[in-house]
């Protein structure tokens, strides 16, 4: 199943195509058979969802939640609106695999939405694309006039009595935006902060209405999953990781890139993919899933393969699919230092031990990196990041806490060597 380029079949990385993002694309290799089957047909919303789970898809925006089990919490019999939300704000770094959806393919996404809409009930989507990639937004606005010249949104589609129209909401940039309550307190135009839960989206969500928020990976897995069935899909990976996965990777290989391999597929391939680690130098660190998730020594992710069980027992987490390649040049202190920075930057500030204990670690990390660490700094960052993990409204205090944790257990020699010798290893 490929994701970027639009086909109904396991494609080749080598398959090109004109003008993928069109329609006529899109059309031309089988795209929208699935959303006429189902609504032509009046499949029941149930034995979609019965397949989904099937299928074992698995969140790709970072937490890798059950897509059927979370379809299943929608109260599809409540008589007023309802809305399915796609999250494309893709602002974790060292992810970039959701805007090429949106750039190559849109509307598998657009399809899969519609689709979702069906199941679920809801009549109206929105997809909340990120704020810096503009080009992208404008792209899928394209995509989505397309579709309802042809018939494929708005409403009486297929001469049913089913309506469902889309709409594109662009972002600011914001990275907790990202954030599903976030998400939807900007889509009403207000500052996006996260909400307390519960009440949970699917029964409080958008404009106050239940809300199945999904991924943009997630919801464009659905229309192959209809078309082929679940088992076909959980075939394509390994058992509870069904499918195959975008992953983004960067840092220090030769061919930086996104690659679309099936759950479970070693980590070896996949860097293999990537044109191995570059210049031939060492592996040193990977980190899995985006700059949130714990990084991890290069001899544990060569015995590691790309699921998310698996990944979990390695000690992290497959998150958004990003991974960052660091070889035997990185000085981990200073890595650390700019990803710290980051969630300094980008925490909201809404709830205290975030607001202040991410600005606490970047500044104690700042020290060391510039040779002012003190011996006591050690036992303090563990200290505050602990402080920080499972205390805040939303994730974005763990996603600030773990890399620093993590960094910590494994290369806390460097960081060490840092404030005795008050410059680098490397």
């Amino acid at each position: 199943m490929s994701l970027l380029t639009p086909t109904p079949q396991v494609c080749s990385w080598t398959q090109t195509l004109d003008d993928p993002a069109s329609l006529a694309t899109y059309v031309a290799n089988g795209g929208y058979q699935a959303l006429r089957r189902v609504v032509t047909e009046a499949v029941p919303g149930d034995d979609i969802i019965a397949e989904i789970k099937t299928s074992a898809l698995r969140g790709r925006g970072g937490a890798g939640f059950p897509t059927g089990l979370k379809w299943s919490f929608m109260p599809r019999a409540f008589p007023g609106d309802k809305y399915i939300v796609c999250n494309s704000d893709e602002g974790e770094p060292g992810t970039f695999k959701d805007r090429d959806i949106l750039r190559y393919n849109p509307h598998q996404l657009i399809e899969g939405m519609a689709i979702a809409g069906y199941v679920l009930g809801a009549r109206v989507g929105y997809n909340y694309i990120h704020g810096e990639i503009f080009e992208v937004y404008q792209i899928f606005e394209r995509a989505l006039e397309e579709a309802r010249q042809a018939g494929y949104l708005g409403a009486n589609l297929f001469g049913t009595d089913f309506c469902f129209d889309l709409h594109a909401h662009h972002g600011y940039g914001a990275y907790i935006c990202g954030e599903e309550t976030a998400l939807l307190e900007s889509i009403e135009g207000k500052k996006g902060q996260p909400r307390f839960k519960p009440p949970f989206p699917a029964s409080f969500g958008l404009y106050g209405k239940p809300t199945t928020i999904n991924n943009t990976e997630t919801l464009a897995s659905v229309p192959w999953i209809v078309q082929h069935g679940g088992q076909a899909f959980l075939e394509l990976g390994k058992p509870n990781n069904g499918g195959a996965k975008l992953f983004s990777v960067s840092g220090h290989v030769n061919r930086p890139g996104n690659y679309e391999v099936p759950l479970g597929t070693p980590f070896t391939e996949l860097l293999e993919m990537a044109g191995g680690v570059r210049d031939g130098r060492s592996l040193k660190a990977v980190i899995p899933g985006g700059s949130s998730a714990p990084v991890l020594p290069g001899h544990i992710m060569m015995e590691t393969t790309m699921d998310f069980d698996s990944i979990a027992k390695a000690g992290s987490m497959l998150g958004s699919g990003a991974v960052i390649v660091m070889d035997e040049t990185v000085c981990m202190v200073r890595a650390l230092e700019r990803l710290s920075y980051f969630y300094y930057e980008e925490s909201c500030g809404q709830c205290t031990p975030c607001r202040e204990g991410t600005g606490w670690m970047y500044r104690v990390i700042h020290r060391i990196e510039n040779g002012q660490g003190r011996p006591e700094d050690m036992d303090l960052l563990n200290s505050v990041a602990g402080q920080i993990g499972g205390h805040t409204i939303c994730a974005l205090g763990d996603a600030a806490a773990m890399p620093v944790q993590s960094f910590l257990k494994h290369f806390g020699h460097e960081f060490e060597h840092h404030i005795e010798h008050k410059r680098c290893m490397v």
